[in-house]
């Protein structure tokens, strides 16, 4: 917010909603309403994001819910990104944001 450059502006960032938005149309379901039987085909991860998965899991002691759930902010993420697959990158953004507001509220 004190940066003297400025970010993208509101419309840029409009755009890129309606575009993830409509990829996620396009894929039958808005990320959030993924159903559990498709998550794993629709968010398919490398090796380098299992990793990251497995080990949030592991340290952060998240349960079946809360995994799925990084699922569907990654795979948002990376549809923001206009990228077809998620990413350890999307993955990490997904994870800070669930532990930013698992402090928070905690």
């Amino acid at each position: 917010m004190r940066a003297s450059e400025g970010g993208a502006s509101s419309a840029e960032i409009r755009a890129r909603v309606e575009e993830a938005r409509a990829l996620q149309r396009a894929r039958g379901y808005y990320n959030a309403h993924i159903p559990v039987r498709l998550l794993r085909r629709l968010c398919r991860l490398d090796e380098a994001g299992e990793r990251t998965l497995e080990m949030a899991v592991r340290r952060l002691g998240l349960s079946a819910r809360a995994h799925d759930r990084i699922l569907k902010v990654a795979r948002t993420i990376a549809d923001l990104a206009s990228e077809q697959s998620v990413t350890a990158k999307h993955l990490a953004e997904a994870i800070q944001y669930r532990t930013l507001d698992r402090d928070y509220w905690s």
